[in-house]
């Protein structure tokens, strides 16, 4: 008889030994296996064992505060530990930033494909994605700290061109998550939110000799599962937890929303519409790049506002927006539900996701900027003591057709008034974000100007663009002053030639008219260039990257 392959948390972890490398999914609180997290650390907390484990996740499986892979950040049970994203992992990224791990960040969308490289034994993952940033190997190499001394990146020369070839690992255990399973291990996911990458880690740590861990919400019997709707066969999984519903949210921010796993659709309307701040006015003024019949990928942070924009303005049927876990089509959700999506057309696994994107399938990226300098690099990974890490970053920059970063001007209490179609600076923020230098190259400006990639730089009062010499002031919203409110809160002098006001329907109460504003730009007819309707992107973005027509 075939053995039931469901057994306790506690008895899974034991079989973790000291040493091993133990891959864990999740993306923010989706597909997090909690439950497996927290029987590892009380096993660590009350036996010391087991010791000096390999840590490799591709997302951030955490809330920023103490869940997630945050419980693992115990010295002596972290060895090292090989991450995309660090920024909602905190307490593991100050035993990072201490010294006391080794510590690796690499491109999210590399791990994702490092998991599918292991699983069909290749000696590594190859790729330009990473060139001219921190994670090449004439810079940092990916190492976080001075403790971390192994080289996992090298440039490989094929054919005259560079490449950055990524060493694989051999993984021991994954901890995976989805929602039934059988008595033979069969996964399925139909009330997760994503699937990720838990079939491709779950198959390199079998065809590694290794040891599979699923997470559940519920059991059924042999025969009773849709071999459709099977994600991770049971062939590669070794043991089922029953999780209790606590540890076992959809997302942590949602304990369950039946839209975000594709059982009800939500109408456009039920969204909430943001209030006309400047994180409103950002993503009004990205939305004038949207691409009609483009696909689109928006980054966390200030870009999530584009995808309530887009809902406002009566544009999302004219879009396919994306985020990198997987989610095609519908609309992207923010905060700790970021990832999850509601009426989506569809879900890639996310190595799949990092197919499209890496092999040029985004018409336009909308992701955020921290510091920006002459050059127009930008940092988004590491600032100081503190850890964010690259993400998805790395990979979308590098590859989306058109690119547009979005943030606020100054950073930290930043205060502006709007009104009369204008904009007051009442109180300037504390931290410049153009800078001299950027402390860590997440995206290399000089590159991207090099192979013609269109880059735009939009914040609430002013608007750049890149240029083979550099960043050039394009536009600039009415009521800036250039010189007090733009030149003295920069490190540097960007270009200033054929400067224009930006468009003053950004700055009134009510739907801009967004839908004939991006029709007009589709037909080539441009805004009209005068003082009244300022030009928008029509003069500083070639039409062919502006409205998504590919050649």
């Amino acid at each position: 008889m075939r053995r039931n392959k469901v057994i306790t948390a506690d008895a899974a972890i034991a079989l973790i030994r000291d040493g091993d490398t133990v891959s864990c999914s999740g993306f923010v609180g989706i597909g997090t296996p909690e439950a497996l997290i927290g029987a590892l650390e009380q096993r660590f907390t009350q036996t010391a064992a087991p010791a000096n484990l390999t840590l490799v996740f591709a997302a951030a499986p955490g809330d920023g505060k103490d869940r997630g892979l945050n419980r693992l950040a115990h010295e002596g049970l972290i060895k090292r530990a090989i991450g995309g994203h660090w920024s909602l992992l905190p307490r593991l990224a100050a035993l990072a930033m201490d010294n006391r791990i080794e510590a690796y960040n690499l491109p999210l969308g590399v791990i994702s494909h490092l998991y599918r490289d292991a699983a069909a034994g290749r000696p590594g993952t190859l790729t330009k994605v990473g060139l001219g940033t921190f994670v090449d190997p004439r810079q940092d190499g990916g190492k976080i700290n001075a403790r971390t001394t192994e080289d996992l990146v090298r440039i490989l020369p094929i054919d005259g061109e560079e490449w950055l070839f990524y060493k694989a690992f051999r993984l021991d255990v994954a901890l995976i998550r989805g929602t039934t399973a059988d008595l033979d291990g069969n996964i399925t996911m139909e009330r997760e939110a994503l699937v990720l990458d838990a079939q491709a880690a779950a198959m390199a740590a079998r065809n590694a000799n290794g040891l599979v861990i699923a997470q559940v919400e519920r059991i059924v019997g042999r025969g009773a599962l849709d071999a459709r709707n099977v994600v991770v066969p049971g062939i590669l999984v070794d043991h089922v937890v029953l999780a209790p519903q606590s540890a076992h949210r959809q997302t942590y921010a949602t304990d369950y929303n039946p839209a975000f796993s594709g059982e009800v659709r939500m109408h456009p309307h039920e969204i909430a519409l943001p209030p006309l701040d400047e994180r409103k006015l950002i993503a009004r003024r990205c939305a004038f790049e949207l691409p009609f019949d483009g696909v689109v990928n928006l980054g966390i942070g200030m870009p999530e506002v584009i995808a309530a924009v887009a809902a406002e303005e009566q544009v999302l049927d004219h879009l396919t927006l994306t985020t990198e876990p997987g989610v095609v089509g519908g609309i992207p959700q923010g905060g700790l539900d970021f990832g999850a999506a509601v009426n989506t057309d569809a879900l890639f696994h996310q190595n799949q996701q990092f197919d499209f994107y890496d092999g040029g399938g985004l018409d336009l990226a909308c992701l955020g900027m921290a510091e920006i300098d002459r050059h127009g690099n930008v940092n988004v990974s590491r600032f100081g003591p503190r850890l964010a890490g690259a993400g998805g970053f790395i990979n979308i920059s590098q590859s989306a057709r058109h690119l547009v970063f979005a943030g606020t001007f100054t950073a930290g209490n930043l205060d502006i008034v709007i009104e009369g179609g204008r904009v007051r600076i009442a109180r300037e923020g504390r931290t410049r974000k153009f800078v001299k230098s950027v402390e860590q190259i997440t995206f290399n400006g000089s590159l991207a100007a090099a192979k013609g990639q269109s880059v735009h730089y939009v914040t609430e009062r002013c608007v750049f663009a890149l240029r083979a010499g550099g960043l050039q002031l394009i536009e600039v919203a009415p009521g800036i002053d250039i010189d007090k409110d733009i030149l003295a809160h920069m490190a540097f002098r960007p270009i200033m030639d054929g400067i224009k006001v930006m468009d003053a329907r950004l700055y009134t109460p009510g739907p801009m008219g967004l839908s004939t504003i991006l029709s007009t730009l589709q037909r080539g007819g441009g805004l009209r260039d005068d003082a009244d309707c300022p030009i928008g992107i029509a003069n500083s973005t070639p039409l062919q990257y502006a409205v998504g027509i590919r050649r």
